[in-house]
C-alpha cells in the first residue's frame, strides 16, 4: 500500500503542467531564422501577438537591433481566474551584428501574420591592399 501525503487545495491542471512536457524552458528569446541569398540575407523573426506600431528597428554602431513591446493590462472586468498564464507581456528584443557598412535605409521591413520580414543588403567590404614596401639591398 502507498501513502499518497493529503493536500488541502487539489489542482488537476497545477499538476498537469509541472509535468515535463509543458515545463520546457522557453526562454523569450525571438525566434528568427535568416536566409542568405545572392545579393542580400533574409531575416524572419516570429512575433506573435505583437502590433506593428510597437515593434521599433534600428540599426547602430553595425548592429540591427529589433525591439518588441507588448502591454496587456488586467481588466478588472474580466471574469475567471488564471488557472496557468504563459503568455510573455512586456519587452523582448534581439541584435544581429550587420557590418558598420549597413545604414538603416539600406533595409527593407514588412511585418505579416505575426512574423516580421528583414531584408539586409550584403556590402563588400572595402579591402584595401597595402602598399607593396621591399627591402632596400645595400652594397
Amino acid at each position: 500500500m502507498f501513502m499518497i501525503p493529503r493536500r488541502d487545495s487539489f489542482d488537476i491542471f497545477e499538476d498537469m503542467f509541472d509535468d515535463p512536457f509543458f515545463t520546457k524552458n522557453e526562454s523569450r528569446i525571438m525566434k528568427t531564422d535568416i536566409k542568405e541569398h545572392k545579393g542580400n540575407y533574409e531575416i524572419e523573426v516570429d512575433l506573435p501577438g505583437y502590433e506593428k506600431e510597437n515593434i521599433k528597428i534600428e540599426v547602430e554602431n553595425g548592429y540591427l537591433t529589433v525591439n518588441a513591446s507588448m502591454n496587456k493590462e488586467n481588466d478588472e472586468k474580466e471574469k475567471g481566474k488564471f488557472v496557468r498564464r504563459e503568455r510573455y507581456f512586456g519587452e523582448c528584443s534581439r541584435s544581429f551584428y550587420v557590418g558598420d557598412e549597413i545604414k538603416t535605409e539600406d533595409i527593407k521591413a514588412s511585418f505579416k501574420n505575426g512574423t516580421l520580414t528583414l531584408v539586409v543588403p550584403k556590402k563588400e567590404e572595402k579591402k584595401e591592399l597595402p602598399e607593396k614596401k621591399y627591402v632596400q639591398i645595400e652594397d
